[in-house]
């Protein structure tokens, strides 16, 4: 497809008043080239429009993108789920996949604004925060309306409610009605992946009282204890942070789980597992999983 059939093909997709349709085009087409810097001046010489235009879009249109990717998502999502298959050969009855996980975006200038120092594991970074919810279904990944992060200055100037990224997390699993993206379907044959960043107690219940599954990967510091140390006494002496379990039950065999990969290098992948059925604290009852490939991780998944 050449430049100008794939500016047709996105102009065809593009749901938005004709009046400012063609400034969006070329807004969404730069937004998609590789580029050090996604600017407005940037997009005003990748298009030969005046960056004004690019300016007027976003400040006065703000809720049009939110809207035109939640009704492309949910036309999306309900073609394809009119018959879906397990996630996974054995995978149980999981059939839907809500992944959550957050994009970095590095400040374009000294001056930006809402930009806030972060911690992404490798080192200190300036920039925005956007948390991603996308649905998968049938092997096809539909994007979410995603959840903007404000920093606590920002929030001051334009007098809103500060959030942790988390607590949006939360507001977000609570208002979703799932029903409007995928119809009627059985709440637990929803299945929620992330990683430890939202290993939170306030996600994990919300997850729960929607009659969804998750798989999360669990912070060192959270407490659990075993099915046999929970039936013989709920006292709070008796948790213990999720390494500790594993090695007091070091009895538990390993059980080898080996995945097959499409890379050249690396065809396929093992890891060795241990489970303990327990209970996770301010949670409830779920299946401990420890892992081994290269690092050690720990995981916890819902019953």
């Amino acid at each position: 497809m050449n430049f100008r059939g794939l500016k047709n093909w996105v102009s065809a997709r593009t749901w938005v008043n004709n009046r400012i349709k063609g400034v969006c085009v070329w807004y969404l087409l730069f937004l998609m080239t590789p580029a050090r810097k996604h600017t407005f001046q940037e997009a005003a010489k990748f298009s030969g429009l005046n960056k004004s235009q690019f300016s007027r879009l976003l400040n006065n249109h703000p809720a049009e993108a939110v809207y035109t990717l939640d009704q492309l998502s949910k036309k999306e999502a309900k073609r394809l789920s009119k018959v879906t298959k397990p996630l996974a050969k054995g995978a149980l009855p999981w059939h839907i996949v809500l992944i959550i996980d957050n994009t970095l975006h590095h400040r374009a200038t000294l001056r930006t604004e809402n930009a806030k120092r972060f911690n992404h594991g490798k080192g200190f970074v300036i920039g925005h925060q956007w948390t991603n919810i996308v649905l998968f279904i049938n092997e096809m990944i539909i994007p979410l309306p995603p959840i903007a992060f404000h920093s606590k200055k920002y929030c001051r100037e334009n007098k809103l409610t500060y959030k942790t990224e988390n607590e949006s997390v939360v507001e977000y699993l609570t208002r979703l009605n799932l029903k409007d993206y995928i119809g009627a379907h059985k709440p637990d044959e929803v299945l929620v992946l992330a990683d430890s960043g939202y290993d939170d107690q306030k996600i994990e219940n919300a997850i729960i009282e929607k009659g969804w599954k998750f798989i999360i990967a669990l912070k060192k510091t959270r407490s659990v204890k075993s099915e046999s140390q929970y039936g013989n006494s709920p006292k709070s002496r008796q948790w213990s942070h999720v390494a500790a379990l594993f090695r007091n039950h070091r009895r538990t065999r390993w059980q080898t789980v080996r995945i097959f990969t499409d890379s050249p290098k690396r065809k396929r992948m093992d890891f060795r597992i241990r489970q303990i059925i327990g209970y996770l604290r301010h949670v409830g009852k779920v299946q401990l999983i420890c892992s081994e490939f290269k690092k050690n991780r720990v995981v916890g998944e819902s019953t």
